[in-house]
């Protein structure tokens, strides 16, 4: 929790609560059902919580936006982000049942109101809009924009245009290239001082 309240002090005590239990529920649950590697699940709040919580140091999300989460494992980053941001709508998406199985059980011990979970891949998604798209390390971002472009509504309503938003390492101009698009890249390690961020960014493209 430390490394949560450092870069986000003004929490709530509901939202200190919330983030509080995740430790001990993830720990638990990755015992039965492997979300998390288990040679990974001590450095939880670093590496997967912080990492999901960059995108809030690109985009404050206004209230009412509505949020998709492609891929989402084990609830990353769209756990994270629905307890900061409790006015926002996120609807996360995993195509592994019992992942989402372990979402839901959290987002449920934890009390999040504002998140619905389901067992879904992205291209049965047609007809449904959403402001932002978010994912983590899911594709290659020509792919990720394939599957999704057609869910990200026109009507915007926050300080970047509606777009996807993702979480990605390493060099990313040879990925990004053949984007017509606007992108722009944020490496996190301009928030957040811990070396595992050293290589990590914040990738936003308008759609």
């Amino acid at each position: 929790m430390d490394s949560i309240l450092k870069y986000f002090p003004d929490l709530s005590s509901d939202q200190q609560n919330q983030f509080a239990q995740l430790g001990e529920l993830y720990k638990n649950w990755n015992e039965k059902i492997n979300v998390i590697s288990r040679k990974d699940i001590s450095n939880l709040y670093e590496r997967h919580i912080l990492h999901s919580l960059a995108i809030a140091k690109v985009i404050e999300f206004a209230p009412g936006t509505k949020i998709l989460d492609v891929g989402t494992g084990g609830g990353f980053p769209g756990i994270p982000l629905a307890i900061l941001f409790p006015t926002c709508h996120f609807y996360l998406i995993d195509a592994i049942r019992k992942k989402i199985k372990v979402v839901n059980a959290v987002s449920e011990e934890i009390g999040l109101q504002n998140m619905i979970a389901e067992h879904a891949n992205a291209e049965f998604l047609i007809g449904k809009k959403y402001d932002f798209v978010i994912s983590r390390a899911v594709t290659r971002m020509p792919v990720f924009m394939n599957w999704v472009k057609n869910n990200v509504g026109r009507e915007s309503n926050n300080s970047l245009s509606n777009g996807i938003l993702s979480l990605k390492g390493g060099n990313l101009e040879g990925e990004l290239q053949g984007i017509k698009c606007f992108s722009e890249i944020y490496p996190i390690s301009e928030f957040f001082s811990e070396e595992f961020f050293d290589t990590k960014k914040v990738v936003y493209v308008k759609v």
